[in-house]
């Protein structure tokens, strides 16, 4: 019962429940949903986006590394050191050399704690830093978008205010930078302010000033104005899930849309479901955690494995995304024709060239096998969804 299954994961955001509602409560309600659809159907478009995004994530983290050394270059032994936080086994270097269109590796001194001598380094290639510039104007110039998306994830919240804490572990879904407190906050004191009741350095938190009428209107209620019809969930299911269907539109029908900026906060499933939707739609992928709410995923603009609204920074961050596959696709190219050769210089494969069995090598040097693949997905989840800044 996808619609009742996701209403019970998210009524603990009602304005009743325990602490904030609204988007400091997602990771729980992600928690909860990763262990209730673990065992659902997997749909491949979206394990494939999911798969690409495996690798851009932690490249993302190697380039923001990058982007905190000095010059822009580290040490491959400074890397190694970060490998198990990125949820990696295995030899830096032999990372870095997957993705020789992102990233150059040479010899160069030591650092203070090398031991003197030479050492392997690395730093951006030539492309890879115009990427990273180009996605530096990007980001200046979303900075009006990013202060509306901050305003509307803090109109969700019951108070106006958001735990920074909290929103940092979110903070890449919304495209927000690592300063996004320093960057956003002093441009726009009409709307925001920082605050610390306790004094603790975990407590501050965001405030929202001024409500902005203009601004409370969700997703869900923006495409119903576009279509001329009532408000209401757009949900594409797998063709088996007959039951399902049933009871989504069940739930669909049975009660009126209630809008999660409504000032009616009375315990509402259709609130919660609101609530929860309204994040995913803020987001910049349109998703946020596991198999759980890929079910809805053409609602979250997504066709196939391909997201068909992007801003700007999703355009900037998929350039990146395409330099690194370009890089890994050359780098298992080169070894599978090196190891052919050895192969055919022991006599252990025919000299002729077989197109197709090389094709089928080939396609199988760049696949995992099921259990690697199924402990790359769990790592991959781990990683998306509990990233550290």
């Amino acid at each position: 019962m996808a619609s009742k299954l996701v209403a019970a994961a998210v009524h603990s955001l009602s304005p009743n429940a325990p602490g904030l509602a609204g988007p400091d409560r997602v990771p729980e309600i992600l928690l909860l949903l990763r262990r209730r659809l673990w065992s659902m159907k997997k749909d491949a478009a979206l394990e494939a986006a999911l798969s690409r995004n495996r690798r851009w994530i932690v490249n993302n983290q190697i380039k923001n590394l990058l982007l905190r050394s000095p010059g822009r270059t580290a040490t491959v032994r400074s890397l190694q050191k970060r490998f198990k936080t990125f949820d990696l086994q295995g030899h830096a270097l032999n990372w870095l050399r997957k993705y020789p269109c992102c990233f150059d590796t040479f010899s160069g001194p030591a650092g203070p704690d090398g031991g003197g001598g030479e050492e392997h380094r690395f730093t951006f290639s030539k492309r890879m830093a115009a990427l990273v510039d180009e996605e530096e104007n990007v980001k200046e110039a979303s900075e009006p978008a990013m202060a509306r998306r901050l305003a509307k994830l803090l109109m969700l919240c019951r108070d106006r205010r958001l735990n920074v804490v909290k929103l940092n572990e979110l903070k890449r879904n919304f495209g927000f930078p690592d300063d996004y407190v320093l960057r956003l906050i002093p441009k726009h004191p009409e709307t925001f302010r920082v605050i610390n009741r306790t004094g603790r350095q975990n407590a501050m938190e965001i405030e929202l000033l001024r409500w902005d009428p203009s601004l409370a209107i969700s997703a869900v209620e923006a495409a119903a104005i576009e279509r001329g019809t009532d408000p209401r969930y757009v949900c594409s299911l797998p063709e088996t899930w007959f039951k399902t269907r049933e009871k989504f539109d069940e739930f669909n029908d049975a009660t009126p849309y209630v809008s999660p900026y409504s000032e009616d906060r009375t315990e509402s499933e259709k609130r919660a479901v609101g609530v929860v939707h309204e994040i995913l739609s803020l987001s910049l992928w349109k998703k946020a955690s596991i198999l759980k709410l890929e079910h809805f995923k053409r609602e979250e603009a997504y066709n196939g494995s391909e997201l068909v609204d992007k801003d700007p920074l999703v355009v900037v961050k998929d350039k990146l995304g395409e330099l690194m596959q370009e890089g890994l696709h050359e780098y298992n190219r080169r070894r599978h024709l090196a190891n052919l050769g050895k192969k055919r210089k022991r006599g252990e494969i025919d000299l002729t060239p077989n197109k197709e069995e090389d094709d089928e090598n080939e396609e199988e040097a760049l696949r995992l096998d099921t259990v690697e693949k199924r402990e790359e997905r769990k790592r991959f989840y781990k990683v998306l969804f509990d990233e550290k800044p």
